[in-house]
């Protein structure tokens, strides 16, 4: 398939936008319906819905395009000399798809000519480890990765990333020793507007208000004594409210210290539903318009719903297969993880 990237192209070209409030408030949810729509030997952590299709990226060098109205599945392989990567992060523009690589060496790739993908930035050193990536508008985006050399990993592009550039440490807030964040769903970073908050391993917020300019650390209540805690996930509605989750992955069924809330942007934030359910998950989403009050969160501990800003919760499935999640809009998400992606609909 090695038109696939630009089939990629097309696609964006009908892309719409993502907005969370942009039609009737949608009612609670008792309940959710699991369809799946691919199956395959990869782990898929990372998942963009672009009007309607969706576009993943995996393990094993993996990344594709599901037609969600026809279900027609374009795939290929993205190989690096002998190099199979896994991709953790993906994003998009109008324009062009981008994916990046954990590990050594890091590998981000954006279409480009002749239907193939295109090799916009390389990083090489054995603690490299990229997270997660996402954009501001059609010009300007970043990833995050693994603290090296004293500062956490922060790449931006100002030109639709074709090139990308790494902030210096001198730019950045002092890193702790083994500062960095998990891949497990791509939901490391989060944007509004000029807006910018990353979520760490040591339970820290990285915040910008000026696309990447400038940095000031927002401290949260999450849990994060072992290499394993800290945050896996975040999420804004708008500007003010946001939310986080993580725990540990080694105690999965751990609900302490795992959840909290911000409704200041982040100067401030409040754990909620400590020591209830849910317990450790890898990814949280607001729910499109239902102003904020509507969050679905899971992981390989299934999926939980949260009606009230995450003060009480109810498991909607035990499904143990998914790592992360992107709503199309206020009644059916995606979700991908450990062999598969599915449609999920919720009522």
């Amino acid at each position: 398939m090695q038109h696939l990237a630009l089939i990629l192209v097309v696609m964006l070209g009908f892309s719409c936008s993502d907005d969370k409030d942009n039609a009737k408030p949608s009612l609670p949810f008792t309940s959710v319906k699991i369809e799946t729509i691919y199956e395959d030997s990869v782990s898929i952590r990372a998942i963009e819905i672009i009007d309607k299709s969706l576009a993943y990226a995996g393990s094993n060098g993996v990344f594709g395009n599901i037609d969600l109205k026809s279900g027609k599945i374009m795939e290929s392989v993205q190989k690096y000399d002998t190099i199979l990567p896994e991709f953790r992060a993906v994003a998009h523009t109008s324009s062009d798809f981008f994916m990046l690589s954990v590990a050594n060496p890091a590998l981000l790739y954006k279409t480009g000519d002749g239907g193939k993908m295109q090799l916009v930035y390389t990083e090489a050193d054995e603690a490299v480890f990229y997270d997660a990536m996402t954009f501001w508008n059609d010009q300007e985006g970043i990833a995050m990765g693994d603290s090296l050399e004293g500062c956490l990993s922060i790449i931006v592009t100002r030109d639709g990333g074709n090139t990308w550039n790494k902030i210096p440490c001198s730019s950045l807030p002092d890193g702790i020793d083994g500062e960095g964040a998990f891949a497990a769903s791509n939901t490391n970073i989060e944007v509004v507007g000029k807006k910018t908050w990353i979520a760490t391993t040591s339970s820290r917020i990285y915040f910008s208000s000026d696309k990447g300019k400038t940095w000031e650390i927002q401290q949260t209540p999450i849990v994060m004594q072992e290499p394993t805690q800290g945050i896996y996930s975040i999420d804004f509605y708008d500007e003010n409210l946001g939310v986080a989750i993580g725990g540990d992955y080694l105690k999965p069924e751990a609900n302490t210290a795992n959840k909290a809330l911000t409704d200041n942007g982040g100067k401030t934030w409040q754990l909620i539903a400590d020591s209830q359910n849910p317990q450790y998950k890898s990814c949280i989403q607001f729910v499109p318009n239902a102003k904020g009050n509507g969050m679905v969160a899971l992981g390989f501990t299934g999926i939980s719903y949260s009606e009230d800003k995450g003060a009480t919760w109810q498991q909607l499935s035990d499904d143990t297969s998914f790592y992360t999640l992107r709503f199309l809009n206020d009644s059916v998400a995606y979700a991908a993880g450990k062999n598969r992606i599915a449609k999920l609909v919720f009522k």
